[in-house]
């Protein structure tokens, strides 16, 4: 069984920045394609960003290109995603998962960029 647990978010500043953290427990992370979601209020979840297994590509929407960076770690189990240059458009609640959509949801976590 794979879980998901989410860390690292919070009330932060336009402009400022955060590193939000998914530990990942079972036996296959380093198999897994993971992705980062965000849910705002009123909208669907949707993919933020992604990384293969061993790191060595990667995709980000539009919306946070050249501000947001995943990235993880194999030996811990935990995929990071780097945020800079926040604006309020990124308040969301924060999630992680394999893109495949075979496994459940974590708690995700909450970020919110305001002054």
């Amino acid at each position: 069984q794979v879980e998901f647990v989410e860390s690292g978010g919070g009330p932060v500043q336009p402009g400022g920045s955060l590193r939000l953290s998914c530990a990942v427990s079972g036996s296959v992370f380093s198999a897994l394609i993971m992705g980062w979601y965000r849910q705002a209020p009123g909208k669907e979840r949707a993919l933020v960003a992604r990384i293969s297994p061993w790191g060595r590509s990667s995709y980000y929407a539009d919306s946070v290109k050249g501000r947001f960076a995943i990235s993880r770690d194999n030996v811990k189990n935990t995929v990071y995603l780097q945020m800079n240059n926040m604006k309020p458009e990124d308040t969301a609640v924060y999630y992680c998962n394999e893109i495949s959509g075979t496994y459940s949801w974590g708690q995700g976590t909450q970020v919110t960029v305001s002054s």
